[in-house]
């Protein structure tokens, strides 16, 4: 069903087409508007265009957009019977298909920060051994967001959370534990490539034998949903095997994939392309045949491009890289336009300068055989290929590097022969059949229509709760991230609060300490065993209220003093009682309390009593005196 559109939202989406080149058109829109509007409100923009001004004048605002769009809730093992279930049945049937030195190619488009992809490579190196998961395995894992590609090709992840998805016994055969945190062995990791890939914009990798996309493809409309698997099919091999998430059911629409196990959503490419759900009259299976014959030009097409190739101007910078050229030597969209000589690609696996030179001088192909490429533990060999470019008036526009691989190809073309003449015999049986059951069907349409109609709308629904409960984990994680922290906070309160009473209680001086308004706010225990008032009972209290034989009027004009802008300090000796009701002096040190500005916030008063004892009273000395007279 088609969603209503914004126009101020379609403009916003077309903006961020047009400056960053990343293409929501074909995503969800309740979905997208839903995570736009969740940044939108952080930021406290009110609507879309105020939104739009705020991402023109500010370049960070579009990674926290797509960070906040492109979910990226994954783990290790999600959905343990899916997992099982691809390891007992599925690997065993693509092994089983290839020659033992054919290589397996997975693609995990789709792939966030790689724990899929890493999980498909521990089944494959359960089933066929180190050794040769290293020499025969390509997994390419591709996503469209790069902060995610990056924590993905350091293969570096949680250890609490590593254990507690695949077992203390698994996760020790397959990483190296370091603290808190578990790397992917190295070695294998070299068969798991990173790379940008947009499922919309971008071809896509062939001849692959296991295709995961799960919980992702729910976020796109049905038309670009039908886009995606129609690229997935030219993808897979014949029999190859689809992985889609719980809430992607499309599929089952589609005449390209036939269901192996609904329940954990694995699916079959079909040897042909008929659609099974609906007859068609005779009009519509001409338009059929011409949908397919363009189906198969674009796939043609793909062919073509089958190799790595890469266009360079006449001015020395890359022009452009196609889709196995960019995975194989590492290079993004920001690459196309640099300088070649500012790319690793331009003298490694060979010297490109050079022979670009000797083409354009000479106008001819140039041929380089035998060039090694490091491929992890494995070595490729290509032939490269530098082909002049003109244009139609004879100049010379550019320069073509193709780079073939020297190794034994699948003949496509004799596949494509086979499938056009099964095509032709099923049209033929189709034909007969819609002959014999077009008055059956017209009866059955009108309730077809009505349970389509309430099929989609139960599919949108999942769909939609799927999307919220991945943005629910989500949230989740933030705040188990935040509760930690602020745990860590409290630890660390506690521990200076326990540092701060351990220096009061081993002061032997009296401490007393008094906010602007003279009231109590420290005093410890030596202060007590001098009066005989717990902290308890003093603190929050008027000092010059307090009746504890220690004469708070002689300190009243110290304290004033210390208050004062000036903030001097001062030393006195005064005679207290102590609260044995013996008379004491005791020198008294009052300093004013500065906050973290500088400014007076309070008095500290230090009272010690170390060097001066209690005070014989003087009518002892006078009747001496009298005595001795």
């Amino acid at each position: 069903m088609d969603e209503p559109a914004d126009p101020q939202l379609e403009t916003l989406l077309e903006f961020i087409k047009e400056n960053r080149g990343f293409d929501f058109t074909g995503y969800k829109r309740s979905g997208l508007e839903r995570r736009i509007r969740k940044r939108m409100e952080t930021i406290r923009s009110p609507d879309y265009a105020s939104y739009q001004t705020h991402l023109a004048a500010n370049e960070p605002e579009f990674g926290e957009l797509f960070n906040t769009v492109l979910i990226n809730v994954t783990s290790f093992f999600r959905d343990a019977d899916t997992w099982k279930a691809l390891a007992d049945d599925v690997i065993p049937k693509i092994l089983a298909a290839r020659d033992p030195t054919e290589p397996v190619r997975v693609w995990v488009p789709g792939c966030a920060t790689g724990e899929e992809a890493f999980t498909i490579a521990i089944l494959l190196c359960e089933a066929m051994g180190d050794m040769a998961f290293r020499e025969r395995v390509k997994i390419y894992a591709t996503d469209v967001d790069l902060d995610a590609l990056a924590v993905g090709r350091h293969a570096v992840f949680d250890r609490a959370a590593l254990l507690e998805s695949m077992g203390e016994e698994r996760a020790d055969m397959y990483f190296e534990m370091d603290g808190s945190s578990a790397g992917f062995r190295p070695e294998l990791r070299r068969s798991v490539i990173f790379g940008r890939h947009d499922l919309i914009q971008d071809p896509p990798i062939s001849r692959i034998d296991l295709l995961s996309c799960r919980n992702t493809m729910m976020y796109f409309t049905a038309p670009a949903q039908m886009e995606i698997l129609r690229r997935f099919k030219f993808s897979l091999r014949e029999n190859g095997f689809l992985l889609l998430g719980r809430a992607e059911t499309l599929a089952l629409r589609s005449n390209h994939f036939a269901p192996v196990d609904l329940k954990r959503r694995l699916f079959v490419t079909r040897p042909d392309g008929i659609e099974h759900r609906h007859l068609v009259t005779n009009e519509q299976a001409t338009e059929t045949r011409v949908d397919r014959s363009r189906v198969e030009v674009r796939v043609a097409g793909f062919e073509v491009g089958h190799s790595p190739q890469i266009l360079v101007d006449t001015h020395g910078r890359l022009s452009g890289a196609n889709q196995h050229a960019r995975v194989l030597f590492g290079l993004s969209a920001q690459d196309v336009g640099r300088p070649l000589q500012d790319l690793e690609l331009s003298y490694r696996p060979l010297e490109l300068r050079s022979r670009i030179e000797t083409v354009v001088s000479e106008r001819r192909q140039l041929v380089v055989r035998g060039v090694e490429l490091p491929n992890g533990g494995d070595i490729r060999t290509f032939d490269v290929i530098v082909t002049p470019l003109a244009a139609t008036g004879g100049d010379l526009t550019g320069t073509s590097i193709s780079f073939l691989e020297v190794t034994p190809q699948r003949r496509l073309e004799a596949e494509l022969e086979r499938a056009r003449a099964e095509l032709d015999t099923a049209y033929e049986e189709l034909q007969s059949t819609v002959e014999e059951l077009e008055t059956t069907n017209e009866e059955l349409q009108s309730t077809n229509e009505e349970l389509e109609t309430t099929n989609e709308e139960l599919q949108s629904t999942n769909e939609e709760l799927e999307t919220m409960n991945e943005e629910l984990q989500s949230t989740n994680e933030e705040l188990e991230t935040i509760n930690d922290e602020l745990r860590q906070r409290t630890d660390e309160l506690n521990e200076v609060n326990s540092f701060f009473e351990s220096i009061l209680t081993t002061l032997r001086s009296g401490v007393i300490v008094v906010d602007r308004d003279v009231r109590v706010l420290v005093w410890n225990q030596q202060a007590t065993d001098l009066w005989g008032l717990r902290d308890d009972e003093v603190e929050g209290e008027h000092l010059m209220n307090l009746d504890i034989g220690l004469p708070v009027e002689q300190l009243n004009q110290p304290i004033r003093a210390c208050l004062s802008e000036a903030g001097s300090e001062f030393e006195l000796e005064v005679d207290t009682v102590n609260r044995r009701g013996r008379p004491i002096r005791c020198h008294t040190l009052v300093s004013p309390l500065r906050g973290p500005d500088g400014t007076v916030v309070g008095v500290i008063l230090l009272i010690d009593t170390g060097h001066v004892g209690e005070i014989e009273p003087a009518v002892h000395e006078s009747e001496a005196d009298g005595h001795d007279g």
